[in-house]
């Protein structure tokens, strides 16, 4: 399997106001895209998980990076030595948040800095982390457990997942 990809963020607007002295506009702009080559080295991927996925109330899932994620095609048990992005998108359907972290043992908490730190993505929000160049380590059977959760009862919510990783 061949992972080429393209992350990239692109935020433009304008901010249109007055003050005592007149009008003011601004412009903004911010834009990166980072390119993703096939291959295990800084900068690249050799592998790719992606779904999307819905959780009962109050319910919650470990995906497992070291061996249990399959890839789109179907290619069961794929590891995941290192970590390149994760993207999180809640579904704008939703009415709880969807909460990327917190294992409650064997944790991937690399990018969130501690085991139990989590991130919550609202209905509509989106969680994009990328470490292009070296990755976060997975650590088997220690520190390979990504936990999404449901962060309320009373409703399902639905997410899209994509993470793009490395064999070594």
């Amino acid at each position: 399997m061949s992972v080429t990809a393209n992350i990239a963020v692109d935020v433009r607007g304008h901010l249109a106001g007055s003050n005592p002295l007149g009008a003011v506009d601004f412009e903004f702009s911010a834009t990166r895209v980072t390119p993703i080559a096939p291959g295990t080295g800084a900068g690249q991927a050799d592998r790719m998980f992606s779904d999307r996925r819905t959780l009962a109330a109050s319910a919650s899932e470990d995906l497992d990076l070291a061996g249990g994620l399959a890839s789109p095609f179907g290619v069961a048990a794929q590891t995941m030595a290192k970590v390149k992005s994760i993207l999180i998108m809640a579904a704008p359907g939703n009415v709880n948040d969807v909460v990327v972290g917190g294992a409650a043992s064997n944790a991937f908490a690399a990018p969130f800095g501690a085991a139990n730190n989590t991130v919550k993505v609202p209905p509509g929000g989106m969680l994009l982390i990328t470490a292009p160049a070296a990755g976060w380590t997975v650590a088997a059977g220690t520190g390979d457990l990504l936990k999404i959760a449901n962060g309320s009862s009373g409703s399902s919510v639905t997410y899209d997942i994509l993470i793009l990783g490395t064999s070594v």
